[in-house]
């Protein structure tokens, strides 16, 4: 019983393969009824898996290149994404046929003939379109020539220095290499030159211009040899219009914004406090912004972050400079006086004549004072210097007086007397002077850092 039906699986098996080989012969030969008779005659022994000049040397390939889009380039990413029509150019000497005009064929019938295993080097996504057919073209000249054509959208990789941006330029490139055929069997050559690829004078892309575009022949080397590859490089340089009214002029008007302070009182605590938090807090999510659209897994420190970050040392510096005028005003003896010193001014005229009358009263009585005071300050000073002198009138003896310091000590003493005396030369005789040198520091070394920053960027 098992063995009928084991027999009856094989029998099965063996009735779907010579239906599946008879169906497959009938559209071969149908497929080659189609084929026009020219056609049939290159096709006859031609054998589509050995290359052309298979035992006379390497087979050359011509290509050219036209860009019809770089749709987007993204630096998070660090590659492009473009759609392309690569063209590709060989001789097969076993196409070579009578006549003077071209044969143009259908694209799927490239399955019927060799073609170069071309692919892109840094490709990390590529698709061939085929709406609303596979779009591949296959032209056939009379000496054997054989063009191929495909549209392809392709995201390569490009490695971006990133370290003057948004004042960068980037060089990204195209390569195209073979796969399975060393230099001993394929040769790749650009068919025009630098002209082999066109397309980029006309393009227009969102942040970018095309400065230049050249292309270079070289081979890749790998463990299994030497392979044809074909490079095509373009330089990008990147438009700073729009990072400087999104970006530039904001943080500078952040800047100017927080230099109002210096011309608020001291005494107005909220007025000065809330422009420089709100200032910082600005510029902090200013700063964060600028960011988004950045790689952050690599360690760049770009030039927009230099420009923002000495933005917003500049705003900082003009919040501690507040908070140290405010400081000297509370701790100077006088205090009251700049502080509250204009509240008093108004009460001076009124009353000059009551404080001249006053003050004349009072230096009459204290003259009278003195005059009677001067005879017993003078008994008294003497009697002073007599106690204090010994019993005898003689001096006291030198061995009774204190020991003299050590060296530690005088090294101690002198120490604290320096750092006095540099306290001292940092006592601020006003603190409304601090405002005064600030409305001009600030300025002035913001526009010298200015200088220094797009002189360093845009030249070097």
């Amino acid at each position: 019983m098992a063995f009928s039906v084991s027999g009856g699986t094989v029998f099965t098996i063996l009735l779907i393969s010579r239906l599946l080989e008879s169906s497959m012969l009938n559209a071969e030969v149908k497929e080659g009824e189609i084929l026009p008779p020219t056609i049939q005659r290159l096709m006859k022994g031609y054998n589509k898996y050995l290359r052309p000049f298979f035992d006379n040397g390497p087979v050359t390939v011509g290509m050219s290149l036209d860009i019809a889009s770089i749709d987007t380039i993204s630096e998070i990413n660090m590659d492009y994404t473009a759609t392309i029509f690569l063209r590709q150019r060989w001789t097969d000497e076993r196409l070579v046929f009578e006549g003077n005009k071209s044969l143009s064929l259908d694209g799927r019938l490239v399955e019927l003939l060799w073609v170069p295993d071309t692919f892109i080097v840094d490709s990390k996504k590529s698709f061939l379109h085929d709406i609303t057919v596979e779009n591949r073209l296959i032209r056939i000249f009379p000496n054997g020539t054989v063009l191929y054509a495909l549209r392809i959208t392709t995201t390569v990789a490009c490695n971006m220095d990133l370290t003057k941006y948004p004042m960068d330029k980037q060089t990204c490139t195209l390569q195209l290499e073979s796969w399975g055929y060393n230099i001993n069997d394929v040769m790749f050559y650009w068919t025009r030159g630098n002209e082999s690829v066109s397309g980029l004078d006309t393009l227009q892309l969102a942040q970018y211009t095309v400065e230049d575009h050249y292309t270079s022949v070289s081979e890749a080397v790998y463990e299994t040899g030497n392979y044809p590859k074909l490079v095509f490089h373009f330089e990008l340089k990147r438009s700073i219009l729009y990072f400087i009214l999104e970006t530039y002029v904001p943080s500078s008007l952040l800047v100017v914004l927080s230099w109002v302070s210096f011309w608020i009182s001291l005494s107005s605590v909220p007025a000065r406090i809330c422009i420089g938090v709100t200032t910082v807090l600005t510029m902090t999510t200013l700063m964060m912004g600028a960011r988004t659209s950045l790689p952050n897994a690599n360690c760049f420190i770009k030039a927009i972050d230099v420009y923002l970050g000495i933005c917003f040392s500049f705003i900082f510096g003009a919040l501690i400079e507040y908070a140290v005028a405010h400081f000297c005003t509370l701790t100077h003896p006088d205090a009251h006086i700049y502080m509250y010193g204009h509240h008093m001014h108004d009460f001076d005229d009124e009353k000059n004549g009551m404080v001249h009358t006053i003050s004349s009263h009072s230096n009459r009585a204290k003259r009278r004072k003195e005059a009677d005071t001067t005879p017993n300050a003078a008994s008294a000073s003497l009697e002073l210097t007599v106690s204090t002198s010994s019993p005898s009138g003689i001096e006291p003896n030198p061995e009774a007086s204190p020991p003299e310091p050590t060296h530690w000590c005088i090294t101690v003493l002198t120490t604290i007397r320096k750092v006095l005396r540099a306290i001292y030369c940092c006592h601020v005789e006003n603190p409304h002077h601090i405002d005064n040198y600030s409305r001009v520091t600030f300025p002035l070394s913001f526009v010298m850092v200015n200088l220094l920053y797009w002189t360093y960027y845009l030249y070097f």
